[in-house]
């Protein structure tokens, strides 16, 4: 679905590049319709090189020109990208922000009252159209706004809309939850090496498993458990894995690592 709007990405690091393929490969937007920012040149460069979008240095002059804005830069500096486009962010400006751990309310704090605000969690697998966004925003965004800030979400994988409230559950659990899944492919991998498999063979035998499990997940509609539940013999191979993993506590370290990591996104909220 076309946009028909003028984009400006301010931050064209790897989150800010995934939205620039994703609504062009989407045909969301076109190149002539998308201006990205960076503070490196040279990644500036790459970024022209590769699609042939408008970009620069100068964030004020991107976002004037711009009927949405993605703020796609480090929460650590973002205070200062907001307080420098203050005059020009208003509310005929869609306002997307990218930046985890960084709620609504401060970002409105740098602005004026009554901008069009979305918050997005999108993940890294963004990089490859098959991410996760959740969204959430104000009562000043339309119903057309939040058209335009799915598509742009979708046109790199699915959207969900959160409350605001659980916006750190979601960074603890998708937005992080790509490391712990490269964790589990990496060991798994081992594994495989640990009884003879080539590396490259285990690796592509770990990646492609949890990819396929995955999408039975998504296609079928069944709980995980029952999926499981389907694999595991009566005294087979799979219930003698399943005891080794509840013994070494692989179910609670995944629920404490979400809880940890939800925790230290609120904590990144007050710093």
């Amino acid at each position: 679905m076309a946009l028909g709007k003028k984009v400006a990405v301010i931050g064209a690091g790897n989150m800010g590049e995934a939205l620039i393929a994703g609504m062009l490969a989407s045909k969301a937007a076109a190149p002539e319709e998308i201006h990205a920012t960076d503070v490196a040149a040279e990644r500036l460069d790459q970024i022209k090189a590769r699609y042939g979008i408008r970009t620069g240095t100068d964030n004020r002059a991107a976002a004037s020109w711009s009927e949405i804005v993605i703020l796609a830069v480090e929460p650590q500096v973002l205070d200062n990208v907001l307080d420098d486009l203050r005059a020009v962010l208003t509310e005929a400006k869609l306002i997307l922000s990218v930046a985890a751990g960084y709620p609504i309310a401060r970002i409105v704090s740098h602005l004026t009252p009554g901008v069009r605000v979305v918050r997005c969690m999108p993940n890294t697998p963004s990089a490859v159209r098959a991410g996760v966004s959740a969204l959430a925003w104000v009562d000043t965004v339309s119903e057309e706004d939040e058209r335009l800030a799915r598509a742009i979400f979708e046109s790199v994988g699915e959207g969900v809309v959160v409350e605001e409230r659980l916006m750190d559950a979601v960074t603890g659990l998708s937005g992080s939850g790509p490391a712990y899944v490269f964790l589990i492919i990496e060991a798994l991998a081992d594994g495989g090496v640990k009884m003879g498999l080539p590396r490259d063979t285990a690796l592509g035998l770990a990646a492609q498993t949890v990819f396929g499990a995955a999408k039975m997940v998504q296609e079928t509609g069944e709980h995980p458990g029952r999926l499981k539940d389907k694999v595991t013999s009566p005294g087979g191979t799979t219930i003698a894995g399943l005891h080794e993993l509840e013994r070494g506590r692989l179910r609670t370290s995944l629920m404490e690592a979400v809880e940890a990591a939800t925790r230290r996104s609120r904590e990144l909220a007050v710093e």
